[in-house]
């Protein structure tokens, strides 16, 4: 009896932690729904669309590659395809339940799916063959059946996959096979289950998970750049920004394969002036003077307490590059310098004219201080050292630049115009608010050239177009992103302990009253990119917002028009004759035949999976070779940057780094050309 009602106890209690976990899941969805009805720019309808597509969104969330659910959860899950807005206007939310204790049975099951496979002879002669179709619909698993044969698959492929990785030579990975595949087998083994562990025990279990997806998923459907931040994610964001600690300046994540890789490089970190690392590199182990750590089957906390350990003030990064090239890095911690170091002016000491560049990583700003100073004070002290100089002209290289603060892009654009319209925001009310520069005169009249790429968002889009619209600069590259909205980080309740949505308030408009919005900002002159085609821009996302324009409220005063024309004509024959934006031309089709659009299939053998390991290198391989080889560009130092660097042995390696990268850049090559056509132009006229 006493068993019994012991065992009743149980149940009560945690039939009410459910309850009260539910019941807070309820207040969240209805303060979501709230503040997107309020706040969001372009709000939409609870209803069966509304539905539909957060349902998908959500399936997706939760099991991205189709690897856990099965053809009869899907089914038991289609009902609230249309049900869903229902549920969330009656306040009704037990529907989630379901929707955990499916994916936790499953998360279950696989795991001893793989365990299993511990004891298994494996069978690599080629039996099975490996599928690559961008095209080809992932489907469900029909039944368990389909499950074991996946995961056996997939366990056979990893395990080639880091044999050919760790040894490059196929001879060598033949003849020690049978010992790398016996050390190997049990890590993979291990490392998959811990990516299905992570999601069981993360912070805030698999019930978390399941519920944040679903918030996400609300949150998403309004638009792409609308999401949930619970109470950690919100307070590390804010602790990341923080500029007087020491840090290397490496963010890192868990990407679904359960890899650590890069997020975030910090500007002015020790990682950032390093120059060897970029975003989405693969962490393989740390290592610092006592300890080492092999990034195999251990959670994204355990690197970052690695890293920020104080006892660790130098480790050494192993790495693994997206060409499959394993590289290792030595840094050491720094206090990150962003409001004196991160931006560096640079002088092109052309026999025809001396040059400025600048490199913007991104439009930074102090976020403690509304007043605080960022980027575009940053530049204004480099422009002024290059002036000291005697420059003639100057490249900004927007290239890969985000965005960031939307303050910074105006405090930046008003440096280089005289005074006027800039852009024009409108809200959700159908207001409209002309962002202007109101500062008499400019801190540089001489020509100007920003280079820009499909990687170029936000605040980088807005400085883009308005020197652009007031035909101050002649941009280079190739079409930018595409965002032209704007985020608010609202919290769900006065406490804050609900947690936070990011939320789109608002559209930015040109000063001519168009829009860059999914198409991008389009450059007066276009250069061939190996990026081309690879569908990655805002419209490309599910759910972003349209594209439209407005009737600006100022008239908007350029100066006179560029000759892009003859600009454009003498870019064309002076790269007809040289190879190089040909040779981007070559690499773009290639990458997108045999990596973005991939369709081959082959035998799961380590002879074919080392022959197609090594089409990829050598693709990537051919990318880093895409450089100038004769007649580099002459790059030099500002001599206050000479000065500084001159009681620093380490800063002077990292300087010649840069200038020796900067000096075989074939667009910053094309961008001195057009910006020495544009002054002879200029002279002549």
């Amino acid at each position: 009896m006493t068993y019994y009602l012991r065992l009743l106890t149980f149940f009560l209690v945690c039939s009410n932690i459910k309850a009260q976990t539910t019941d807070l899941f309820c207040e969240q969805v209805q303060a979501i729904n709230d503040i997107v009805k309020k706040a969001h720019y372009q709000p939409k309808p609870l209803d069966d669309d509304f539905a539909s597509g957060v349902f998908n969104l959500f399936l997706l969330k939760l099991d991205e590659r189709q690897r856990l659910f099965t053809e009869t959860d899907i089914a038991l899950f289609s009902k609230d395809s249309t049900l869903i807005d229902d549920y969330i206007k009656n306040e009704n939310c037990d529907f989630i339940n379901k929707y955990i204790t499916t994916l936790e049975s499953r998360i279950s099951l696989s795991k001893s799916i793989i365990e299993n496979l511990s004891n298994t002879a494996l069978d690599y002669s080629g039996k099975d063959t490996l599928y690559f179709d961008f095209e080809r619909p992932i489907s469900y698993f029909k039944n368990e059946k389909e499950q074991v044969k996946y995961w056996n698959k997939r366990i056979r492929y990893e395990i080639l996959s880091n044999i050919i990785e760790e040894d490059t030579t196929l001879a060598n990975a033949k003849s020690h096979f049978k010992s790398l595949e016996k050390t190997l087998k049990p890590k993979i083994i291990q490392q998959q289950i811990c990516i299905l562990d992570e999601l069981l025990n993360q912070s805030k279990g698999i019930d978390g998970f399941v519920k944040e997806s679903f918030l996400n998923a609300f949150l998403n459907y309004q638009d792409p750049n609308s999401s949930f931040f619970n109470v950690s994610e919100k307070a590390r964001f804010e602790n990341s920004l923080s500029n007087d600690e020491m840090s290397f300046g490496i963010y890192t994540a868990k990407n679904k394969n359960g890899d650590i890789i890069i997020t975030y490089i910090k500007p002015g970190s020790a990682a950032f002036k390093n120059g060897g690392f970029d975003k989405n590199d693969v962490i393989k182990s740390l290592k610092s003077k006592n300890k080492e750590l092999e990034t195999f089957c251990i959670s994204n906390s355990e690197i970052i307490d690695f890293i920020n350990d104080t006892n660790n003030a130098t480790i050494t990064f192993r790495i693994r590059k997206k060409n499959g090239t394993i590289k290792n890095i030595q840094l050491t911690k720094m206090k990150s310098q962003v409001e004196s170091n991160t931006i560096t002016g640079y002088v092109i000491n052309n026999t025809i004219a001396k040059l400025g560049y600048i490199k913007i990583p991104s439009f930074y700003t102090d976020l403690e201080s509304p007043n605080g100073l960022g980027v575009a004070n940053d530049v204004a002290k480099e422009l002024y050292k290059l002036q000291k100089e005697g420059i003639q002209g100057l490249i900004i290289d927007l290239r890969f630049n985000s965005g960031g603060s939307m303050k910074e892009a105006t405090d930046l654009s008003g440096m280089f115009i005289n005074r006027g319209p800039l852009a024009i925001q409108k809200y959700n009310s159908n207001q409209t608010f002309t962002i202007k520069d109101a500062n008499r005169g400019s801190l540089f009249n001489k020509p100007l050239l920003v280079l820009i790429n499909s990687y170029s968002a936000s605040a980088s889009e807005f400085f883009s177009a308005a020197m652009q619209d007031y035909n101050r600069a002649i941009l280079v590259g190739s079409p930018s992103f595409g965002k032209a909205t704007a985020q608010i980080i609202l919290p769900l309740n006065d406490t804050e302990t609900l947690g936070y949505a990011k939320v789109t308030i608002e559209k930015f408009y040109r000063a001519t009253g168009k829009s860059h919005q999914l198409q991008g900002v389009i450059p007066d002159v276009v250069l061939p990119s190996i990026y081309d085609d690879f569908n990655h821009g805002e419209s490309q996302k599910s759910y972003a917002l349209s594209n439209d324009s407005i009737t600006p409220m100022l008239k908007l005063y350029p100066l006179k028009p560029l000759p892009i024309k003859q600009i454009n004509t003498q870019s064309k024959e002076r790269r007809q004759q040289k190879n190089s934006f040909e040779s981007v031309k070559d690499l773009n089709k290639t990458l997108l035949k045999n990596v973005v659009n991939k369709k081959t299939q082959f035998s799961l053998t380590l002879e074919n999976l080392f022959n197609d390991y090594k089409t990829y290198k050598s693709t990537w391989d051919a990318f880093d070779n895409l450089s100038l080889k004769n007649d580099t560009i002459p790059f030099q130092n500002t001599a206050s940057t000479s000065e500084i660097i001159s009681y620093n042995t380490d800063e002077k390696k990292q300087n010649q780094s840069i200038l020796n990268n900067l000096s075989k850049d074939i667009y910053i090559n094309e961008a001195q050309n057009i910006l020495i056509d544009i002054i002879n132009l200029t002279n002549n006229n």
